[in-house]
């Protein structure tokens, strides 16, 4: 079967510095497992070959590298990553008019692998293509998943050995604050410039040069972060080679969704000191720009003045991330203007569901019933709060129109990985045709609404790399 894709490639064309060329690892054995047609057709790909999408076929008009760079992890500098397990197809021109590129996770060993396999087991590539399509469907600004395929290899990890698998992730560019810092830390002055100027070309046109990026990056981030908030997503590993210039949630590793609200709480079975815990998400973000700040600092001569310009952009970033936490959560209880009496309005319901351990997604998604109570057993402190927030004369249907119905919680991605393990996608496939219309949930779903019992709990995710 022919795949024809209409390659329009411009990072390839950059100085190889920037990359190292070369082709995916061939596998034993290509099985399609999951094809997104929808997405495939945005993107003008015709067919659907496989062998293409698992990296045994480089079709026509690909550029296939692997990127390089750097990145803070978990706090601690790590001077060279890269793509380890990851081969950078090419891009397209969507019919939108967007640049997109089409990667391959998994696809065997390059230079950057560090002792890696570059391979990825089927757990982690289901992980990704569910949570992913469920971000795309709330509307929050993410990588996507074009395909999933079987390699017939196995893939040994602490557990043993597993079924391999490749992901193709679709991305409006791979450039992360990681790719800057590389850069930067080197010295090479020459490559960080052109890097800057191609990142203002792709994705801010509208950007003054460096610190009209910075601006323009700070912004993106923090609406992003922000929308992340206000479903309870965790991404759990936000170091700065997970950070996007375009703004795109990247990197569904040991992600997870909050099902009991908690301020403080962390899955990813890395994260020891709960840095990248939800509550801590917004600092981060404003950390990590601080390191992108560092980086392009280093394109002026007059560093004095340059530093002065970055702190002030970053500085001003809480204030972003405040203003836009405030207007998606005011929309979730109904709230289209907020007044500044309403941020307490939000964090003290916030802090009765933490008390009480009331289910995030199910509470807002029932606050335009009278069933939203029955998520407390402290009910009289609910319905105290109640009183005051319907004076506020809360919009219904902008709470039906901000609260998902439905996520892809923990125990039900855990079932359905367990199941296409032993062969059986049916619990993929059901998930992914609920998620996808997070806000109106048919009856047939009602079950994958439900928190976890005791035994269902998932206490910890993971990389699955």
């Amino acid at each position: 079967m022919t795949v024809r894709i209409p390659f329009d490639n411009s990072y390839a064309t950059l100085p190889g510095v920037f990359y190292t060329r070369l082709d995916p690892t061939p596998v034993a054995q290509a099985d399609m497992l999951a094809w997104n047609a929808d997405l495939a057709a945005e993107l003008g790909i015709e067919g659907s070959d496989p062998t293409v999408f698992a990296g045994t076929t480089v079709p026509d008009g690909a550029a296939p590298l692997a990127q390089l760079y750097a990145g803070h992890q978990f706090g601690n500098y790590n001077p060279q990553l890269g793509d380890g397990r990851a081969i950078l197809l090419g891009e397209v021109i969507d019919r939108h008019g967007q640049r997109r590129d089409i990667q391959l996770k998994g696809s065997g060993p390059t230079p950057y692998s560090r002792m890696g396999d570059g391979r990825a087991w089927l757990g982690p590539v289901l992980r990704e293509y569910v949570v992913s399509e469920a971000m795309h469907a709330l509307g929050i600004p993410t990588t996507r998943a074009l395909a999933a395929v079987a390699t017939g290899e196995p893939v040994y990890r602490e557990q043993g050995a597993l079924p391999g698998a490749v992901l193709t992730r679709v991305a409006s560019s791979h450039l992360r604050v990681g790719t800057f810092q590389i850069f930067a830390h080197r010295g090479e002055i020459d490559a960080l410039r052109t890097l800057t100027d191609y990142a203002i070309a792709r994705h801010h046109p509208e950007a003054d040069g460096p610190m009209g990026l910075l601006k323009a990056v700070c912004a993106a981030q923090a609406e992003l972060v922000s929308a992340w908030m206000s479903v309870g997503f965790i991404h759990g590993v936000m170091n700065t080679d997970n950070c996007t210039l375009s703004g795109e949630t990247i990197d569904y590793g040991p992600c997870a969704f909050m099902d009991a609200y908690h301020e403080g709480r962390v899955f990813s079975s890395i994260d020891q000191m709960g840095r990248y815990a939800f509550g801590n998400q917004p600092r981060i973000a404003v950390w990590n720009m601080a390191q992108l700040a560092t980086a392009l600092i280093q394109l002026f001569d007059d560093k004095e003045q340059a530093v002065a310009d970055a702190t002030a952009i970053v500085h001003a970033m809480p204030g972003q991330l405040q203003a836009a936490w405030l207007r998606r959560f005011g929309a979730k209880i109904g709230l289209e203007g907020t007044t500044p009496g309403d941020q307490t309005l939000i964090e003290d319901l916030l802090a009765l569901m933490q008390t009480d351990g009331a289910d995030f997604t199910n509470t807002f998604a029932a606050l335009h019933t009278d069933a939203a109570r029955d998520q407390f057993t402290d009910r009289a402190s609910f319905d105290t709060w109640a009183r005051r927030w319907r004076a506020r004369t809360p919009d219904t249907d902008l709470m039906q129109r901000s609260n998902p119905q439905i996520i892809p919680r923990n125990h039900r991605i855990e079932a359905m990985i367990e199941a296409a393990v032993a062969g059986d996608m049916a619990p993929f496939q059901r998930l992914m045709t609920a998620l996808g219309t997070p806000y109106g949930v048919a009856p047939d779903f009602d079950d994958l609404r439900r928190p976890p019992s005791q035994s269902e709990i998932v206490p910890a995710t993971f990389c699955g790399t």
